[in-house]
């Protein structure tokens, strides 16, 4: 009897060990806030391929994002081919960046799949950015949606197929400089309880 709760008390320990959070104390000692805090967007890249390897850290990132009703509607073009990069940045007005990104994350997402794909694939996206700035590099959200002329740039640029809907492109590279980041929080904008 006494070996048996003296397991019970055992395995409880465990349990409450392993979750409890790593690290806590103030942002700059937690490497998860530090990421957020610090992340800035990165519109200059190095001359310099992104391994491949790192590419597949940054999906796994964008597939860990929530989803609604577990959906997961994204789908993901990595475009790492000079001429469809140079051919993007000339189509897409606000992605010059791309004529000198080594490549780029594509989000797409299915309405068919999800009413919800581009808030889905907008937590994807944001997984993609903070996922490379955490492993050195960086990148930046330039939106397709909801722009009917951009969407269709990327659309025949990608051929991407019927029902697939391109939210934003995401040039990743590894930074030719890091500006400060903005701090951008604003307690005026916090309400409890009620507006």
């Amino acid at each position: 009897m006494k070996i048996g709760i003296y397991l019970a008390a055992g395995i409880a320990a465990l349990s409450v060990a392993a979750c409890t959070p790593k690290t806590t104390g103030p942002p700059e000692t937690n490497p998860a806030l530090e990421t957020i805090f610090s992340r800035t967007s990165i519109r200059t890249y190095q001359d310099r391929s992104v391994e491949p390897q790192k590419i597949e850290l940054l999906l796994r990132a964008a597939m860990s994002a929530p989803s609604g009703k577990d959906q997961r509607p994204w789908e993901f073009v990595v475009v790492n081919e000079r001429p469809i990069l140079d051919s993007l940045a000339a189509a897409l007005p606000y992605a010059k960046m791309l004529a000198q990104a080594p490549c780029a994350v594509i989000v797409c997402g299915s309405p068919a799949r999800s009413s919800y794909w581009y808030l889905d694939c907008s937590a994807a996206a944001e997984n993609v950015l903070l996922a490379a700035h955490s492993l050195g590099l960086g990148g930046v959200w330039t939106a397709a949606y909801p722009y009917a002329e951009r969407m269709e740039a990327v659309r025949s640029n990608l051929a991407l197929p019927e029902g697939i809907l391109p939210l934003c492109v995401i040039p990743i590279g590894y930074p030719a400089a890091v500006g400060e980041p903005k701090r951008k929080f604003d307690a005026g904008r916090i309400h409890y309880n009620g507006w």
